[in-house]
């Protein structure tokens, strides 16, 4: 059976019980065993040395993954290395005590970083420190993410979260948040094929300069002199207001964290996530008061959103209905996007850099500049496709039935051995604007792009329109080529 990486990170992350097994194990062989015993202490020891030496490698240990790789070598029972019962003896001694003394370390490191996992009430008695940071509107954060910052001060606490992530994981599980580790990110986003969606114009070589430091939020700070109040910590965000600029901010929380502070790290997590939850649910009432006043006041031509929800009215006429609604449409639009994203569009997306297009004498659609990928619909999808890339001024769905000559030609054009009646059937209920055919066609063609590479891009080629307009693709003709 072939284990996946997960699997085998999975394995390698619960072995310290093990580690006293393979320890006594080779502590026996001391002793007369029958032969037999010697070869299945060699194949468990040839599994174990390899497990520890792709978890090592895995996270960047390379003298480690290289011990335990020469040790499982070493131990494999198919070509077997005589060394002499005396010298297997010492070696046997001396690997033992290596599992003991790992066995050890691991534990002592464990109950270090242990985080007592229980239900944080927010209590209103909690003494809470003025945390709040003003940052731009691109440093905002989805509701559910805390951001670790690292300074090159505490190296010790940087060093710890990168051998042990699933302390911060788990704590974040805990509280209810995910934590982004910006170092652990780019090492998760270095995965060829997630940077290539994200990115399908750049090359291998490029992908490989995409960096990202500890610090990288800070670049959004709106006032620069608060950095030198940011050290090391999480930063999360907590309202999205209107500055006095006119410009939206970001009302973001910092909560310090230190190895040299006295105070345990469980504790410290402890209390950062107390925190957390009284913060919420003060925010979450004040909210509700202001939205239950905002209410009580009733449809009158003074009745405004808070200014500091960044909320305006349109008009005395404005009901009150639809500035709630603009209110959740607005919530919604802001809270789509976490860091991931930020990180992405500002490392990967620095502009719109489209590929050209590039349909062949036999119509396969092709994006040269995005490392030659091709996009593959079915004829009657590529079709419509191609019919709304003839119109670049768009056409309105209730206009299809004027089109559907010219979809007939185009079809016909794809499907050179000639059209039966099932497909004339199917170009006649595309181009009926009373049928949800066009609308489905159109999601395929949307999904064939962005099965490739990611909206940001994508929304370019694609059918789009807003309701009762023209849908058009918005890709500049210029960069279409017929071949």
């Amino acid at each position: 059976m072939k284990l996946s990486r997960m699997q085998i990170l999975k394995i390698g992350g619960n072995m310290k019980q093990v580690y006293l097994i393979l320890a006594a194990l080779m502590l026996i062989c001391l002793a007369p065993m029958p032969y037999g015993y010697f070869q299945l202490v060699r194949f468990v020891a040839m599994v174990v040395f390899g497990i520890m030496a792709y978890r090592y490698y895995v996270n960047n240990k390379a003298i480690a993954a290289t011990v335990f790789g020469v040790l499982a070598v070493l131990f494999q029972p198919i070509y077997k290395i005589a060394l002499g019962r005396a010298t297997w003896n010492v070696i046997d001694v001396l690997v033992a005590m290596l599992l003991i003394g790992l066995f050890v370390l691991e534990k002592r490191l464990e109950k270090k970083t242990t985080v007592s996992y229980q239900q944080l009430p927010p209590q209103d008695q909690v003494k809470l420190e003025d945390n709040e940071i003003e940052f731009k509107q691109a440093g905002k954060l989805s509701p559910k993410e805390l951001v670790y910052i690292a300074s090159e001060e505490d190296k010790a606490l940087t060093e710890l979260f990168e051998k042990r992530p699933e302390v911060l994981e788990g704590w974040g599980k805990m509280i209810g948040f995910h934590i982004v580790y910006l170092p652990l990110l780019m090492k998760r986003l270095k995965d060829k094929q997630v940077l290539h969606y994200r990115a399908p114009h750049l090359s291998d070589a490029e992908l490989d300069d995409v960096v990202v430091g500890n610090d990288f939020m800070l670049q959004y700070l709106e006032n620069p002199a608060d950095r030198k109040k940011i050290k090391q910590g999480f930063i999360r965000t907590e309202d999205i207001h209107q500055g006095s600029g006119g410009k939206d901010k970001a009302i973001n929380r910092f909560y310090p964290l230190s190895s040299t502070s006295g105070e345990p790290l469980a504790d410290q997590l402890h209390r950062i996530g107390k925190q957390i939850s009284v913060e919420k649910a003060r925010f979450d009432r004040y909210l509700e008061s202001k939205y239950q006043s905002y209410e009580d006041r009733g449809n009158t031509s003074d009745n405004e959103l808070p200014s500091e929800l960044g909320f305006h009215t349109q008009g005395d006429e404005e009901s009150v209905e639809g500035l709630m609604e603009e209110v959740r449409e607005r919530i919604i639009k802001l809270r789509q996007r976490g860091i991931a994203e930020y990180l992405l569009e500002q490392l990967i997306h620095p502009d719109n850099r489209l590929s050209r297009m590039v349909i062949t004498k036999d119509y396969r659609i092709l994006l040269p500049d995005y490392n030659d990928i091709e996009i593959q619909m079915e004829p009657l999808v590529k079709a419509v496709y191609l019919l709304f890339l003839c119109h670049p001024e768009g056409i309105a769905f209730k206009l299809l039935p004027d089109y559907r000559q010219e979809l007939l030609q185009i079809y016909n054009k794809l499907r050179p051995a000639g059209l039966t009646d099932r497909a004339i059937q199917s170009i006649e209920d595309v181009t009926n604007p009373l049928l949800n055919s066009i609308n489905e066609k159109c999601a395929r063609i949307r999904g064939a792009f962005i099965g490739q590479f990611d909206n940001y891009m994508a929304k370019h080629y694609y059918v789009n329109g807003k309701r009762g307009e023209e849908k058009k693709i918005a890709l500049p003709r210029d960069l279409v080529i017929w071949e």
